[in-house]
């Protein structure tokens, strides 16, 4: 069944935390602006959660010349008492394959 707007759901299973990551998984040089816009929040969201994901060592950021790069630290543990057992990468492999 093909999803139109109308008939979209208004809540996903996956969080921006988790959306922001996939994106910067699938390029990691791309920018935050293009991720607000693939992910469906703001520009100055994504930074934030950047920010988040960059303090808790789930990714590292290098600058290129005036862009980033971004690494994802894939043996990061996912931090909710459900999923303490799993790593970002067992995450980032079931939902990018």
């Amino acid at each position: 069944m093909h999803m139109t707007p109308a008939t979209s759901p208004n809540w996903t299973f996956l969080t921006n935390h988790s959306h922001v990551l996939v994106c910067l998984v699938r390029d990691p040089e791309t920018r935050l602006k293009d991720v607000a816009a693939s992910v469906g929040i703001t520009e100055r969201a994504v930074q934030r959660i950047v920010a988040e994901l960059e303090s808790a060592g789930v990714i590292m950021r290098t600058r290129i010349g005036r862009r980033n790069k971004y690494a994802v630290n894939r043996d990061a543990g996912l931090r909710h008492p459900l999923e303490m057992h799993h790593t970002v990468g067992d995450l980032i492999e079931r939902i990018t394959a």
